[in-house]
């Protein structure tokens, strides 16, 4: 896939403190691509200088082959945004502010669209201060993407939502790809990234500590496999001859085979190969969150 966003060798200073150290990374067409990392990790500034907010210290940006620090003018066309601190003036109702946003755009879409498609209809004379949280991040996904935009930033949108405002909010992040946006999306929960992103960067400290889909860094990063299940069968010795097998053990009926890679699909076509099909099979595997701790030493909130 061609690459719409490219960043190289990022540098950011705010007098002493190192904010950006050295980041590097590429966002393919068509993908969510996600920052994951503390707060503090430099993420929000890096997507700020990706979108001609601030001007880095160093290094080489393109955004739709664009250079933010020159071509912030035509580059803020092209991309939608949702920042960390997005608000509205409270009494500022929905339907002016979708017209509002929309008015800065040439040509003018069609914002009444954008409310309907949004689910905001009903809210459309309803002030920003009277929405609930998953209402006011509908609104503002809307803003973002009211202009049509090829690329959209989000930073930390889900931040304070509830559980079911947060899974709705999923699904408008998803929409929004569907359409055929490609999507940079900042946040430090990790069931999101690994839900939500195609790829992701883990950042700590300022700095790309890793960068794969969720899936490939855990199995990277991650450690063994721990497969287990339970059988009256004495021997199952053959599970040692399998090549991603390192060990196994076992306590009673109950056995435990720790290996890598397509372990799991290996054991079990070999138990069944021997007449043994058993109904507790299942694997242990590593989290984003284990990846996160093996990476860099502590939690993701620490």
């Amino acid at each position: 896939m061609a690459s719409v966003i490219s960043v190289e060798n990022l540098h950011k200073t705010y007098g002493a403190f190192v904010a950006v150290d050295d980041v590097s990374f590429e966002v393919e067409e068509g993908e969510i691509f996600g920052l994951l990392g503390p707060n503090g990790a430099g993420k929000t500034t890096s997507v700020e200088c990706a979108q001609g907010l601030r001007v880095p210290d160093e290094g080489n940006i393109r955004v739709l082959g664009l250079d933010p620090r020159t071509q912030a003018s035509q580059l803020r066309r092209l991309i939608g945004s949702q920042l960390q601190e997005s608000a509205l003036p409270g009494r500022l109702r929905v339907w002016e502010a979708l017209n509002l946003f929309a008015s800065l755009v040439p040509g003018g879409p069609a914002w009444r669209e954008v409310m309907e498609r949004w689910s905001l209809t009903d809210k459309a004379s309803a002030s920003y201060s009277s929405l609930s949280g998953g209402q006011r991040q509908r609104l503002l996904v809307a803003l973002a993407v009211v202009n049509e935009p090829r690329v959209v930033f989000l930073d930390e949108m889900t931040t304070g939502l509830d559980p079911a405002a947060r899974r709705a909010t999923w699904r408008l992040i998803e929409a929004i790809r569907d359409g055929g946006a490609t999507l940079v999306l900042v946040t430090h929960f990790m069931d999101e990234a690994e839900q939500l992103c195609d790829r992701l960067a883990i950042v700590d400290g300022g700095r790309v500590v890793a960068t794969g889909s969720p899936q490939s860094l855990i199995a990277e990063h991650g450690g063994e496999l721990l497969i287990r299940f339970s059988t009256d069968r004495p021997d199952v010795s053959f599970l040692e001859d399998i090549e991603w097998v390192d060990t196994v053990s076992r306590r009673g009926p109950q056995v435990a085979v720790a290996g890598h890679g397509p372990v799991l699909a290996l054991v079990g076509a070999e138990l069944v190969r021997h007449g043994i099909v058993p109904t507790d099979l299942h694997m242990q595997q590593a989290t984003l969150e284990d990846v996160f701790l093996r990476l860099t030493g502590r939690g993701l909130e620490d």
